[in-house]
């Protein structure tokens, strides 16, 4: 399968990942937005209208423009490696 993208308001949008379920994508979209980072979620539609949330119907593919690609994918990764966590202590 190659690249997936789509356009919108005229923007070259790229997917960046994809997670299993709407509510990961929702805190990963919060994370994003939170880092000036606008972001798209796209879902199956039949998975959205029934509440599917695992399997193929239940991913949720995650999409920023082009040109934040790169720092998305950083952030991405910080937060798999816990840097976003607060210290339990």
């Amino acid at each position: 399968m190659g690249k997936v993208s789509l356009i919108v308001n005229n923007q070259d949008w790229v997917k960046i990942t994809e997670v299993p379920g709407d509510i990961q994508g929702e805190i990963i979209k919060g994370l994003l937005n939170a880092n000036s980072i606008p972001t798209q979620l796209n879902q199956e539609g039949a998975g959205r209208a029934y509440g599917i949330m695992s399997g193929p119907l239940g991913a949720v593919q995650i999409f920023v423009p082009k040109e934040f690609a790169e720092d998305a994918k950083q952030i991405l990764k910080d937060y798999e490696q816990g840097k976003y966590e607060e210290d339990a202590r």
